[in-house]
């Protein structure tokens, strides 16, 4: 959504404040979580929200500041690049140490370089710049989760397929395809398989075995 190419982008606020506007009264549940989607997004911006309590339980946490609790809701359902934005809307170290990981490990590095950027701003040392070391080692610079997906996508597996397959919500695998895509550098799901067998095994093209749930 624009809010979120905001704010990756270092946006000030009044920009994303542009970008939401009000979300308004929410109502039947796709709207209720849209408008919950521009909320936090407005929260994340240090702007005015309306009343979280009728939003889907992760944005009313984060913007209550639970963050922790809003985290964990996404994790338990496979939602890692969600848990990490919610962890990284906090100012605690510890907390935005632990979002600059796991957006790292997911290879978003647009969003782990803004992590990075608010832990120096706190005068953290250390801060990790890269990817950890079986990500650098990936001849296209595939996460270990996203190797797993591409060998699915070369097996031509649907998105919901692979959700099943791997134990993620939809949501999760839609944005590592999304992530694989960018990565190989192809705009379809068909170069997939191409590029998969150009690059080898040391991609991670080989379908991997059934996850226990």
């Amino acid at each position: 959504m624009p809010a979120d190419a905001a704010w990756l982008e270092g946006a000030p606020a009044l920009r994303i404040g542009e970008e939401t506007g009000s979300a308004g009264e929410p109502g039947l549940a796709d709207v209720r979580w849209f408008a919950g989607e521009l909320e936090v997004w407005r929260h994340r911006a240090g702007l005015d929200c309306g009343d979280p309590a009728g939003l889907p339980e992760p944005y009313r946490l984060e913007i209550t500041g639970d963050a922790e609790g809003a985290a964990r809701w996404w994790q338990e359902r496979g939602c890692e690049y969600e848990a990490a934005l919610a962890l990284a809307g906090t100012g605690d170290p510890a907390a935005l140490r632990r979002a600059l990981d796991m957006l790292h490990g997911l290879g978003a590095r647009p969003a782990a370089a803004v992590v990075a950027r608010r832990l120096r701003a706190l005068g953290e040392q250390g801060v990790r710049r890269g990817p950890r070391p079986a990500t650098a080692a990936n001849p296209a610079g595939l996460t270990s989760r996203e190797a797993e997906v591409l060998g699915l996508l070369a097996a031509r597996l649907s998105n919901a397929q692979i959700a099943e397959r791997l134990g993620l919500s939809g949501r999760t695998v839609d944005n590592h395809v999304s992530a694989i895509l960018r990565k190989l550098g192809v705009r379809t799901r068909r170069e997939v398989g191409a590029q998969a067998e150009r690059l080898g095994p040391q991609a991670g093209a080989s379908v991997p075995q059934t996850h226990a749930r």
